[in-house]
């Protein structure tokens, strides 16, 4: 049986509170997110919002695990498979047209459900972006230069003397964050750390924030997680790969670097077996939720005030009996 955890209650000044309530349905890589999001979207009459930063892109929607065509013909849905891979999104891009996509649900009369594990891109939503002045062309074209010339590891050793800030809250993996952790220090002089760390722009007002945070069993996702490549595989996801791959996109873009991609990269190339790039690809999915999971155990998700609750465990991570439904609808309706 699924357990439920609300916080403390909210102060009493948000009791009574008018405003409408977009939900937040959040939770790392195969915990059942989408899922959640559609059964909820049908019982509120809700427009389901794409917060996953892979899904924005239109190249890759079985790799992704994007909604199927016929979710999608269900319940209206915003921002997924909006921009091509050729075209990286940012935090502040997706920010602006998640607030953009919930004022349309509004005006529809219509629940914005804003769905997806994309820690960084909520955050944003909910408590805002920091002002940073634009680095500049130069400061952009040295950083990406330093980056192919030395590869990430290096880049980030030349931050860590420069930034180490910043340096320390990313990964030498992290090429693309790296980059421009490098660009912004280059073209402001300041850190982003220093940057990020200022007081944010705080999210629109208007909107009462519900948040639903899924955080089934560690097992369960990696078993999860290790079926759902294998019908990836079965659905068309190599044959998406090598279309991608024929592109000749830059390596560093974020798509190229989506889970599956440069390990199904690898077996078109003769490289890997394909069972061998189904094993890696599974791993580096199991590393990437236990980051997802740390992180959402973490920050709260909606502000001070705002309401929030845990779903804990799900069983079979796409089942929510009618009680835990209504349990939900209950918690989003509520004013604290």
């Amino acid at each position: 049986m699924a357990s439920l955890a609300a916080p403390a209650a909210a102060p009493a000044a948000a009791a009574g509170r008018k405003d409408p309530p977009a939900v937040i349905v959040a939770g790392p890589t195969a915990s059942g997110k989408s899922a959640l999001a559609l059964a909820l979207a049908r019982r509120l009459d809700g427009t389901v919002i794409n917060a996953d930063a892979m899904q924005v892109y239109r190249d890759l929607r079985v790799l992704t695990a994007r909604p199927s065509a016929a979710d999608e013909a269900l319940v209206p849905h915003a921002l997924y498979g909006v921009r091509p891979a050729a075209e990286p999104g940012s935090a502040a891009w997706w920010r602006a047209a998640a607030l953009e996509a919930m004022e349309a649900a509004r005006a529809g009369g219509r629940v914005p459900i804003l769905c997806g594990g994309s820690g960084l891109y909520l955050a944003a939503l909910v408590e805002g972006l920091a002002d940073i002045p634009d680095p500049g062309p130069a400061a952009r074209a040295e950083a990406r230069g330093l980056l192919a010339s030395l590869g990430p590891a290096a880049l980030h050793a030349r931050l860590a003397a420069v930034d180490p800030v910043t340096a320390a809250r990313l990964r030498p993996s992290d090429s693309q964050r790296i980059a421009r952790a490098y660009e912004v220090w280059r073209g402001t002089g300041r850190g982003l750390a220093a940057w990020q760390d200022a007081a944010p722009e705080r999210t629109a007002p208007g909107w009462r924030f519900a948040a639903i945070t899924l955080d089934p069993p560690r097992e369960a996702l990696r078993a999860a997680a290790a079926a759902r490549f294998d019908a990836m595989l079965e659905d068309g996801a190599i044959e998406e790969v090598r279309a991608l791959l024929r592109l000749g996109l830059d390596p560093a873009l974020p798509l190229m670097r989506a889970h599956g991609v440069p390990e199904l990269a690898g077996f078109l190339r003769g490289e890997l077996s394909l069972a061998d790039a189904a094993r890696r690809a599974v791993a580096a999915t199991g590393r990437y939720m236990k980051r997802q999971s740390t992180w959402l155990r973490h920050h709260a998700l909606a502000p001070a005030g705002r309401a929030h609750m845990i779903h804990a465990r799900s069983a079979g991570l796409a089942q929510f009996s009618e009680r835990i439904l209504a349990e939900i609808i209950e918690f989003i309706h509520s004013p604290g």
